[in-house]
């Protein structure tokens, strides 16, 4: 079966569904494809989305709490509180809800949909769904289709640099609305957490395997540290875990008709973490830019990488610097001083210097 379309949107994430709904409402004729079944399952992330994000956030069952402040614990026990406001969501359901809204613009979604195959020069893309084989031919693409993006690959560009996450849902004993966040080198290129949201919290880690190949061992003590503390409760509701990207941008975000957005973009926090606010902001701006270019503006998609490096490129490379120093760091003397987190992470001036 072949289709046709204006934009073709690989991958139904947070910039997927931005960029989709983005240019059905400008008029564009939309095939957004989701290898997943059901759209944002499993839930692979945190949960947490700042405040501007908070208009996706209305529909019934996607906003379980407010934020006001995040924790930082340094080695010393040093505890620093700094304003963090924001929402805990149903990550699938906010996902679900973008894709929802791309839908009634009139966007074709098909979801358990896997891409297979890609030529750009020929604007046709290749892919298996339900009802068997799938030949798209299409304008333009936006690959959102997150770290280890399949369009990436079948193109040959090169994979982005990752860190593993683990993550259990536990439930917490006493309401909360502050995130906390353990830094160690227990947990080398990354750090840990703990989120609540309502009755539950969600008790995570994120490291870099080239220091601490084992994630389940350090994320059980902290879980066994903190049921002993009488924080949370023993039981496990459910695990994941997942890939953050924490090398930067891709050296390029358009190729020819196809824009990258989101994580497949490299637009993640390096240190933190954080992306589904940069992944929303860099859907919607593709979704807007391929209108343009498709309504004759020439300038429209290099106009698209500008105005993203222009707002996110400064501080993911000030990350990666920080990343780059703290690998120096890890498992020497230096990893056992207050001071080397201070420079290493958001909540501190330092990092900033």
């Amino acid at each position: 079966m072949t289709q046709r379309c204006d934009l073709l949107v690989v991958g139904l994430g947070p910039a997927g569904g931005a960029a989709a709904g983005t240019a059905a409402r400008r008029g564009l004729r939309v095939i957004a494809l989701e290898r997943k079944r059901v759209v944002g399952l499993p839930v692979q992330c945190a949960e947490f989305v700042p405040l501007p994000l908070g208009r996706w956030t209305r529909d019934p069952g996607v906003c379980l709490q407010r934020i006001e402040a995040m924790e930082s614990e340094l080695l010393s026990g040093h505890r620093e509180r700094t304003p963090f406001p924001g929402l805990m969501v149903d990550r699938a359901a906010f996902d679900q809800a973008i894709v929802r809204a791309a839908r009634d613009a009139g966007a074709q979604v098909q979801t358990g949909t896997r891409l297979v195959g890609i030529d750009l020069s020929r604007r046709r893309a290749w892919a298996e769904g339900p009802d068997g084989p799938l030949e798209v031919e299409f304008k333009l693409l936006v690959a959102a289709d997150g770290p280890r993006s399949r369009v990436a690959q079948a193109l040959g560009f090169p994979p982005l640099e990752c860190v593993e996450t683990r993550q259990y849902t536990v439930p917490l004993t006493q309401p909360s609305a502050v995130t906390e966040v353990w830094l160690s080198n227990d947990y080398p290129g990354g750090y840990a957490w703990l989120f609540p949201k309502g009755p539950w919290a969600n008790l995570g880690l994120g490291l870099d395997r080239a220091f601490a190949p084992d994630l389940k061992e350090p994320l059980e003590a902290l879980h066994r540290q903190l049921q002993e503390e009488g924080r949370v409760g023993r039981e496990i509701v459910s695990r994941t875990g997942g890939l953050i990207p924490v090398g930067g941008l891709r050296r390029q975000l358009v190729e020819g008709p196809l824009l990258f957005a989101g994580d497949a973009a490299g637009l993640t926090h390096p240190i933190t973490g954080a992306g589904i606010a940069a992944a929303v902001i860099s859907g919607e701006r593709a979704g807007e830019a391929a209108a343009r270019y498709l309504g004759g503006q020439a300038q429209a998609l290099e106009d698209f990488e500008e105005d993203v490096r222009d707002q996110f490129q400064t501080s993911i490379e000030r990350a990666v610097e920080r990343r780059r120093w703290l690998d120096e760091r890890w498992h020497t003397p230096a990893a056992r001083v207050d001071a080397t987190y201070r420079r290493g992470w958001i909540a501190f001036g330092e990092y900033f210097a």
